[in-house]
């Protein structure tokens, strides 16, 4: 696994990351299968290990602490974040200085860890980026209770205020090879030493016409959000289907390895429930897209 320095934060983290969320969080997916991936990945040289309070209705996030009891992590970059929590069915949001501060200490009891490597402002909205607010996470840093700050937003507006603000080190985008119009925005953070963290790197999945592939009950959970939410994407993933055709690799190491051809993204962080998949993802990092694919690519983003 190749390896690349997150911004300004010190952090040298793996170019491929696991996302500890959705389905991979629930109850229905059995606790030993989610912390064998765990395993695997930190054995495939995995870094990074990216979950959040409110994911998988509040579950993910311990079950990556009970993931990670007993390993090395002085080396992870374990990121969460703050600012929306399961409550019940639905997500609430709260990104008042106390709540995130309590957010936080509550996410160091669920993962296990005296420190926050990473701790992410989940969705915020310009005006909730106050100056208590900031002033309340550099305090969480002062105590030593983190160690690094980032703001994940799939809002350009959002995140292109983020990158004015010295407080905040790390940001976390949506990118992918049906979201070529990131790749600005990514320059601009890279120019102000801001780490990047690439999200949704796999596209959902759209690319390879996940949601008409059903094996199991995951497949069908993926497949009714991705219609429910993100019907454009799958409409516009098909165009990308040549991508499953190439020789020496398959779709979704392809299109990891498109996200990893831009070199101030720090880290993709996909997610999965399939060993298979997890391993064929590892070595994404060791792959490169040929020159004509790039382009078959470039042609496709401008249909």
């Amino acid at each position: 696994m190749r390896l690349r320095p997150l911004g300004r934060t010190g952090f040298t983290v793996s170019e491929i990351g696991f996302g500890a969320a959705s389905w991979w969080g629930k109850p229905r997916f059995p606790e030993r299968s989610a912390l064998a991936l765990v395993h695997a990945a930190l054995d495939g040289g995995v870094t990074v290990f990216d979950t959040g309070a409110s994911y998988s209705a509040g579950q993910a996030e311990p079950r990556l602490g009970r993931a990670l009891r007993g390993r090395d992590t002085s080396n992870l970059l374990v990121a969460t974040k703050a600012g929306t929590f399961a409550e019940g069915r639905r997500i609430g949001r709260d990104f008042t200085p106390a709540a995130i501060v309590a957010s936080a200490e509550r996410s160091l009891a669920n993962l296990g860890l005296e420190a926050l490597p990473l701790l992410q402002l989940h969705g915020p909205a310009i005006a909730e980026l106050t100056d208590e607010l900031l002033a309340a996470l550099e305090g969480l840093k002062a105590r030593g209770l983190v160690r690094a700050l980032g703001v994940n937003s799939f809002d350009p507006a959002v995140i292109g205020y983020a990158l004015g603000l010295p407080t905040i080190d790390v940001v976390m985008v949506d990118y992918n090879v049906l979201r070529p119009e990131r790749e600005p925005l990514i320059a601009r953070a890279a120019a102000a030493a801001k780490g990047v963290l690439a999200g949704m790197p796999l596209a959902m999945g759209h690319t390879g016409g996940q949601v008409t592939r059903l094996r199991g009950p995951q497949d069908l959970w993926y497949a009714a959000r991705g219609l429910l939410r993100h019907r454009r994407e799958v409409t516009s993933g098909a165009r990308f289907g040549f991508l499953n055709r190439l020789p020496g690799m398959t779709g979704a190491q392809a299109a990891l390895a498109y996200v990893l051809a831009n070199r101030d993204v720090a880290c993709a962080v996909m997610g999965t429930t399939r060993m298979g998949h997890l391993t064929e993802n590892l070595a994404a990092s060791e792959l490169s897209l040929p020159v004509e694919t790039l382009a078959q690519i470039r042609a496709a983003q401008a249909r």
